[in-house]
């Protein structure tokens, strides 16, 4: 913590020197004139900063350098830390700004909790220069207000310094937006309509009144410890890390400004994110968030806690996505880090969804327009142990409508986080992302060409989505779903359950892919029996007791949910998943004039396509790199085993080990194929007519349920809304949903091709169940 300036020895090095005081007590007046007198005086007398503006007379002396001073109150220390406590909510306890019966206390016990600031120094001549540059000018009384705000914001440089870096707030936000000529200028080129006139000042002011928000120093102290309060309740309270990340996100924010990216799984996101950064000594981000969220009396605190409320659709209001442009352009050029989720809203899926542009172009902007050297794209993940939210997310999936937030709401929320453990919070900081190394320099080709601009953020967006993804560990609880819903509701005893880990453990070790703790720890009986207890407890897997040996299972009614953690470590097998279809596919071709090995990329080019709208892949070569490292994983000399006929193609499936694609790929093609078959078959769409989204999906879910009736499903898990949104985005993407005289033919072809997927999925799944009963015999003989 910074110590007192020497104000003595600033105002002898300059006597003419006059000092704009702040004091909102007469305590801190007094405080102020004493420092003052110790420091020697000043010739010219101090001009209080207060309701009055600064006189007219004073501005006429363009060398008089001006000093602006206010006294800065510390917390009381505890435990070799000066922060605000929860008891310092209550109203007139604010440690940062104590009222004035508080202060003379505090004055009386502890003098050394006062300290009299003084900002940084400038001539009336360099303020003048400023204020032309940045508003245009103006009279005499518009350059007094900008004096007086200057000053200001130097008194809170210099009081976040004295408290620490994690206190830079911004402040005067809407008074120094509104004054600057860019945002007047940029102002009267809004057009709400062909004919109408430019929006108003006021009518901006408005939008910027509700947009801005500020950090309160008690509440930077006080909110994490509410949301450890709150996420606590169902969570261990010390959040896993990994702490050369957490290094190198200090190393970067120290030298751009940065905004966290980060993946949304639950509502405790925040919570956690905003406890981490505060227990790792990191700088606050501004976070936005959905208006919705500000319901009641908590927009009013959220603001003050930093959160920025946008709402859900601007397309239509173009002064709105002016105002939030430049108010985002402003907190950059200012430095202050920002903060959302790069997927808009909660994955309700458990893997990540594409990522939003929107706040990310307004980012761009400001980098491309020069009013930031550089940003830093910062991307984060947060994983959970278990999630009592996946009960809500699998009744989505179902058909159910979301619920409307409020006080209930909230009541609901925290009091499930006290329904039992869920374990461990798991945040980890991936490497950043420069947003020059897309966009290029300032001014730059990107800079004047839209689409150009439009396709960098698109791939920055794309970069940060991946590494967040990739740095996202896998969990003991995401590893044993994923098995028990390998089986389509049938039970395994415990040695199989093990049996299929030992797989699992080896594949994921060979790959170096990222693991909590709890993972590496399932090759012993003990951490796999406590993990299918927890899982037990939560009512996701049942666990039969009554024969000779327990078995565990995870039902149909809960199949939905436990997906979601499944879906959590798809993304790091996928390619595994896509070799062992390219390696079938290359075996059916091996009797016929076609070169396996082409056989082989043709099929991985087309599942890409077939998949491009539910997994991030990179662009072709570098993805192709990526397969045949996989490939080459199995066997190095693949290409020549595809080459050397069906057995060696068998060969190389029976290598490729634990086999995945029947587990990961089926439940997003059968909900293609649900879609498809609503398409083909139903009456009124039959003919070729255009499809309704609503309306399909309401089809596909009927006709979901009853295919599970008949079990011309593997599970129910397929009967998803969250899937078929998925699969009517990619139908629509091929034309799929538009009338047409050729369009029922199409879809025909489409679902023959799903179809002859499912029966390529079908062989996986029969060799993989025929390998595993022939690991089972051979550890059985082996035990006797």
């Amino acid at each position: 913590m910074s110590t007192e300036p020497d104000l003595a020895g600033l105002l002898a090095a300059h006597p003419e020197t006059v000092l704009l005081t702040q004091a909102a007590t007469p305590t801190e007046a007094r405080l102020i004139r004493d420092r003052i007198a110790a420091a020697g005086g000043t010739s010219r007398p101090p001009v209080s900063l207060g309701r009055s503006p600064i006189p007219e007379s004073l501005l006429a002396e363009p060398d008089l350098r001006l000093v602006p001073v206010r006294v800065a109150w510390l917390p009381d220390e505890r435990a070799g830390r000066r922060a605000a406590q929860l008891t310092d909510l209550m109203p007139g306890r604010d440690p940062y700004h104590p009222s004035e019966r508080r202060q003379r206390r505090i004055l009386a016990r502890h003098p050394g909790r006062a300290i009299v600031l003084a900002g940084e120094p400038a001539t009336l001549d360099e303020l003048r220069e400023r204020w032309v540059e940045t508003t245009g000018g103006g009279d005499e009384a518009d350059f007094a207000a900008y004096v007086a705000r200057r000053a200001t914001l130097a008194l809170d440089r210099a009081e976040y310094q004295l408290h620490g870096p994690r206190y830079k707030t911004p402040s005067l936000v809407k008074e120094e937006i509104m004054a600057s000529r860019r945002f007047r200028t940029g102002l009267q080129g809004v057009r709400r309509g062909a004919d109408e006139a430019p929006p108003s000042l006021a009518e901006a002011g408005h939008i910027l009144d509700e947009l801005a928000a500020g950090w309160s120093r008690r509440l930077i102290d006080v909110m994490p410890v509410i949301g450890r309060l709150i996420f606590q309740r169902g969570f261990d309270p010390q959040i896993d890390y990994d702490e050369t990340q957490v290094e190198r996100l200090r190393a970067a924010t120290q030298r751009q400004p940065g905004i966290l990216l980060w993946s949304h799984r639950s509502n405790l996101d925040t919570l956690v994110l905003a406890a981490a950064l505060q227990e790792k000594g990191l700088p606050p981000a501004h976070l936005f968030a959905g208006v919705n969220m500000a319901f009641g009396p908590m927009g009013a605190i959220m603001r003050r806690a930093g959160v920025i409320f946008i709402r859900r659709s601007t397309a239509d209001d173009p002064l709105y996505k002016y105002v939030l442009r430049e108010y985002v352009g402003y907190v950059l050029e200012k430095r202050f880090n920002l903060s959302w989720s790069i997927e808009g809203t909660r994955s309700r899926t458990g893997k990540m969804l594409p990522p939003r542009l929107g706040l990310l172009s307004y980012a761009a902007d400001a980098y491309l327009s020069g009013r930031v050297d550089d940003l830093l794209l910062l991307p984060v993940s947060v994983t959970f142990d278990e999630l009592h939210e996946i009960s809500e997310y699998a009744e989505y999936a179902r058909g159910a409508q979301k619920k409307p937030e409020g006080f209930g709401w909230l009541y609901s929320f925290v009091k499930a986080q006290g329904a039992r453990h869920y374990g461990k919070i798991y945040v980890r900081f991936g490497e950043p992302v420069p947003l020059s190394a897309f966009l290029g320099p300032p001014g730059g080709a990107v800079a004047s060409d839209p689409a150009a601009e439009r396709l960098a953020l698109a791939k920055v967006a794309f970069e940060v989505a991946w590494r967040i993804n990739q740095g996202m560990p896998v969990t003991a609880t995401a590893l044993i779903t994923t098995i028990l819903l390998a089986m389509h509701g049938a039970a395994l005893t415990f040695d199989q359950i093990r049996l299929a880990l030992a797989d699992a453990l080896d594949y994921l070790a060979s790959r170096a892919i990222p693991q909590t703790a709890s993972v590496p720890a399932l090759a012993a009986a003990e951490p796999v029996r406590a993990t299918l207890d927890a899982l037990a407890a939560g009512g996701l897997v049942t666990c039969v007791a009554d024969g000779p040996e327990p078995v565990w299972l995870i039902g149909p009614d809960h199949q939905l949910a436990a997906t979601f953690y499944r879906n959590s470590l798809i993304h790091f097998l996928l390619d595994s998943a896509l070799c062992e279809l390219a390696v079938l596919a290359a075996f059916r071709a091996s009797g016929l004039e076609i070169d396996p090995v082409e056989a082989f990329w043709t099929e991985i080019g087309w599942l890409r396509d077939l998949l491009k709208f539910e997994f991030y892949f990179k662009d072709r070569d570098e993805h192709r790199r990526q397969v045949r490292e996989e490939m080459d994983r199995h066997d190095p000399d693949w290409e020549e085993r595809l080459r050397s006929g069906p057995e060696g193609a068998d060969t190389l499936l029976a290598q490729m080990r634990p086999l995945v694609s029947h587990l990961l790929v089926r439940p997003f093609v059968e909900a293609y194929r649900l879609v498809a078959d609503v398409l083909v078959y139903e009456d009124a769409l039959a003919s070729g007519a255009s499809a309704d989204d609503a309306e399909v999906i309401r089809l596909a879910l009927g006709l979901g349920h009853q295919y599970v009736a008949q079990h011309r499903l593997r599970s129910s898990e397929s009967v998803s809304v969250l899937l078929f949104q998925t699969a009517l985005q990619l139908m629509r993407n091929r034309g799929l949903l538009e009338g047409g005289s050729d369009v029922a033919e199409r879809r025909g072809v489409f679902l023959v091709e799903l179809r002859e997927l499912l029966k390529r999925l079908d062989q996986i799944e029969d060799l993989a169940i025929r390998r595993y009963l022939r690991d089972a015999v051979r550890d059985a003989v082996r035990e006797d």
